[in-house]
Formats: structure tokens, sequence, C-alpha cells
């Protein structure tokens, strides 16, 4: 009789755990698969409708810089905001900090490095400083 109660119960406990996925809906977006990303804060102002957002925080949430950097808080690098905020976002330093997407660098925020990144286009770098400049604090 135990054996029997607890079959049936790793079996409910079993069906639980593997049913939570059916119950959210799935939606048709473009957004990135990398969840993090998308609960990120946005700035005071809704940014969602605004190109280089949305196209910076997709290339973003699809590449591995996540686990190094997040809007507000320094983890390994330091904080996008904190990079928005030391940069004018103006045409050299967009160019710029591509380059360092691309290449890696150390240095400026410290003695760790930050890996290179040279599977990303230029392009795709610069949208992402692009995203990263729209968070500056005003």
């Amino acid at each position: 009789m135990k054996k029997l109660a607890f079959v049936v119960l790793m079996g409910a406990l079993c069906y639980a755990c593997g049913n939570s996925a059916e119950e959210s809906p799935k939606t048709n977006t473009t957004e990135p698969a990398d969840k993090t990303a998308t609960e990120t804060p946005k700035p005071a102002d809704d940014m969602s409708s605004n190109p280089d957002y949305t196209k910076g925080l997709s290339l973003i949430g699809n590449s591995d810089c996540l686990t190094c950097h997040k809007v507000d808080e320094k983890l390994i690098g330091p904080s996008y905001r904190d990079i928005a905020n030391k940069y004018e976002n103006n045409e050299a330093n967009l160019s710029m900090l591509a380059e360092k997407i691309i290449k890696g660098g150390s240095g400026v925020w410290g003695q760790v490095p930050m890996a290179a990144h040279d599977n990303i286009s230029q392009d795709d770098a610069k949208a992402m400083v692009k995203y990263i400049f729209l968070l500056k604090n005003n």
C-alpha cells in the first residue's frame, strides 16, 4: 500500500511540474529567447516603440552580454546605465564602443577584461550601443 501511495504521489508531482509550461500562453513575438533581457527595467518613458531600443534589446538578449552586464547593476562588467552615463551619445563614441564589443578590452572599468565578440557585425554592435545610449539618466 505504501508503494502504491508513493507511486501516485510521485506521478502527481511529475505531472504538476511538467504542466507549468503549458499553462502560459504562447505568443508569436520577435522578442529574444532569453527572458532576462525582456525583464530589464525600461527608462521612465516607454521606449518599446523605438526601433533602436527594440533592435538593441533583441541583439543583447540573444548574445552572451547578460552574463556580465545588467541594466542598473554592476555584475562582472559595468551596468548598461553606467556606460550610457559615462559616454556622450555621439558618432565617435558609438563607433568606439561598437569596436570594444567586437574586439574586447580592459582597463576602463577595472582589470577584468571584456571578451572579444568577433562574431558580431559592426552594424549589430552599433545597434547594441544605440540601445545602451537610450538608457542614459536624464
